[in-house]
């Protein structure tokens, strides 16, 4: 196989992983959101660390499709469309950020930058599901109900991804996955 195949393929494979990962993190832990009928979940850390770890795109793919997953196979297909872009949006987001400011003699390593790129990214989560409720799902004043959720579920996010993510960068492994999926 040739290198760019193989990177290709290395490609897929993580933008997968990531996807089920995001998918199992948002259904096993539920936290419920009477307001909307809803529930906020650990899914946004593992959003994070994938927007910090891959290329924007690649980490936009695994967190729209693993979170739309999540709330097909939890039976909230009313969701779906939303969480989809919003979650693709939050990893897209962050990824943008941190990769721009982030990086240090080739190193993607600063943590004041990650903190920022997360709140920048979790702030546009919670902005995007009160919009969407309120106006596609018709909940009108009513989407108010779910912010709170939807902060505290964006700040365990960026507490998480900003305490695991600068765990991870140190394992050499890590940082090869890293260069490969940015050629």
């Amino acid at each position: 196989m040739t290198r760019n195949k193989a990177n290709d393929v290395l490609k897929l494979v993580l933008a997968a992983l990531f996807a089920a990962l995001v998918c199992v993190a948002t259904m096993v832990v539920r936290i419920p959101m009477p307001a909307t009928d809803g529930y906020a979940n650990l899914g946004d850390a593992i959003i994070l660390i994938s927007a910090f770890l891959m290329p924007p795109y690649l980490a936009a793919a695994a967190a729209g499709i693993g979170s739309m997953l999540a709330d097909l196979l939890a039976g909230y297909a009313e969701f779906a469309p939303g969480t989809f872009i919003i979650k693709a949006a939050v990893a897209f987001i962050a990824g943008n950020i941190f990769f721009r400011f982030g990086k240090e003699k080739g190193v993607f390593s600063s943590l004041p930058v990650m903190v920022i790129a997360g709140v920048v990214a979790e702030c546009a989560m919670v902005l995007g599901y009160f919009a969407y409720e309120a106006l596609i799902l018709s909940y009108g004043m009513g989407a108010a109900g779910s912010l709170l959720g939807n902060v505290g579920q964006g700040i365990v996010g960026v507490v998480i991804s900003c305490t695991v993510t600068p765990l991870l960068m140190r394992n050499t492994e890590v940082k090869n996955m890293m260069a490969k999926t940015w050629k």
